[in-house]
């Protein structure tokens, strides 16, 4: 047989591997832009295509219909500075510090029988964050918005591996940014972060880039345009959704959505592109069912139980959106559990990145998820959460006490420090943890507490103390 005839025998069989390859496998030899939108206090069920019904989130709802939803997406903690610090340095909070917001003197902990441990305010500067990896694989890296992890010097985001980086929270209107940017009287805070994500993406079109935008909506405190209020009050409530500023202010999020994949489309971007959209933890709401009942609840994240500062579904269980043209499947649907600290590796395989062998990553890459539409083959066992002090919900009253939690499969078990006390819930058949199955079922809960242990000596998790008053 001739070489010529060879080479096209050898050329038709590629050619016929080719067309037989699936669409949406990815192509490990080019750099996919990223696109990470985060919403702050966002309730898994504020989104329609996750539940609500009086709440508008077309352009969010169009992500999922576009790409992959995962049911059991979690956030890293139940309120916004852990889960902060999870996504952008990749570890669980025993390896940062960062527990919660603030201090322990934040809320009333000398009245327990517990002293919280000490929470780090700001990110470790040995941290290796996500934008530095990022950068170090040849990206171009931009970020707008909360910020959360320390934004005075060496803590700033402009050095903590984001060429650029403007930080802003505390108001949605007459807001401050550092460094100072001007801008027009009038100005809604999601809208400024939005023009400058979408100029972000205009002018680095031409290379890969990794652009983090952190909106300060849907948070307190609670300011939205004055036309979407109108819209909403005339609107009746559904499902404990009912506020018209809250849903007018998650609207100019969605809107914010909408307008970066816009760009994206027009600038012929969107095949190389994965969009992210997610929340740092759940919505402010669900409280009265708990007997908890000056928590400031907006909202309810029904069918799961409590809100925001819980370790409950209700606080950590969070809308978990990829959308990647080509890549990923559309209308695809995936109930593996997720968390905070696997985006971290999950962006580094993608980019074509490395992290140093003395930087342990407490995640897991789920690539195989999101290119399978949730279909593929995955290694992540247990989820674990470690939270060590308290939040309060007014005057001795609490929405959660020191507790740890373990996720492994469809079971999730709470260990609450200042007793002991031991809750199992099966996740699948009872999403509303109404069923305490842990006196019922002794093994199960000797087996994922053993887990739990092992974890807190593998990771050197500090314990709460008894508080000496």
């Amino acid at each position: 047989m001739s070489r010529s005839v060879v080479r096209g025998m050898v050329a038709l069989l590629l050619l016929a591997a080719a067309a037989q390859a699936p669409r949406n496998s990815w192509a490990a030899d080019r750099k996919p832009n990223i696109v990470f939108i985060l919403a702050d206090d966002l309730g898994y069920t504020d989104v329609a295509c996750y539940g609500s019904r009086y709440y508008e989130t077309p352009n969010i709802d169009r992500l999922a219909a576009q790409g992959l939803k995962f049911t059991d997406g979690y956030s890293c903690g139940p309120n916004c500075q852990p889960t902060r610090a999870a996504l952008m340095s990749g570890q669980y909070g025993p390896r940062t510090g960062v527990y919660t917001v603030g201090s322990i003197d934040r809320f009333d902990w000398k009245s327990r029988p517990l002293r919280p441990v000490d929470n780090a305010q700001g990110l470790p500067l040995e941290k290796v964050t996500i934008a530095q990896a990022l950068k170090s694989a040849g990206y171009a890296t931009g970020m707008f918005g909360k910020w959360h992890l320390g934004q005075q010097g060496d803590y700033h985001p402009r050095r903590r591996g984001f060429d650029e980086a403007i930080v802003s929270m505390g108001q949605h209107f007459e807001f401050t940014t550092s460094p100072k940017v001007t801008y027009p009287d009038g100005t809604y805070l999601a809208d400024f972060l939005t023009d400058k994500a979408v100029d972000f993406i205009t002018r680095h079109k031409a290379e890969p880039f990794f652009l983090y935008l952190p909106h300060f909506g849907v948070h307190a405190p609670y300011q939205a345009k004055k036309a979407l209020i109108e819209k909403f009050a005339a609107k009746p409530a559904a499902g404990g959704h009912h506020d018209p500023t809250y849903a007018a202010m998650l609207a100019s999020v969605d809107e914010s959505v909408g307008r970066v994949v816009k760009t994206l489309d027009e600038l012929g971007l969107s095949d190389e592109t994965l969009v992210i959209f997610s929340s740092d933890n759940g919505g402010v709401g669900g409280y009265a069912r708990e007997g908890i009942g000056k928590a400031g609840a907006v909202t309810d994240n029904a069918p799961l139980r409590g809100g925001k500062g819980m370790l409950y579904e209700g606080g950590i269980r969070v809308p978990y959106l990829f959308r990647w043209p080509g890549k990923i499947p559309a209308g695809t649907v995936c109930d593996r559990s997720i968390n905070s600290v696997d985006l971290y590796p999950t962006l580094v395989a993608l980019a074509g990145g490395k992290v140093a062998e003395d930087y342990p990553l407490d995640g897991t890459s789920y690539v195989s998820l999101l290119t399978s539409g949730g279909q593929g083959t995955w290694d992540r066992e247990d989820l674990y959460w470690h939270f060590p002090g308290y939040l309060g919900a007014g005057k001795g009253s609490w929405r959660t006490t020191p507790v740890g939690v373990i996720r492994s499969g469809d079971w999730k078990l709470m260990e609450f420090f200042e007793t002991g006390k031991l809750e199992l819930y099966n996740k699948r058949n009872d999403v509303g943890e109404k069923i305490d199955l842990a006196a019922s079922l002794p093994e199960r809960v000797k087996e994922l507490h053993a887990k739990m242990l092992a974890w807190r000596k593998q990771i050197h998790a500090p314990m709460p103390t008894p508080n000496p008053k």
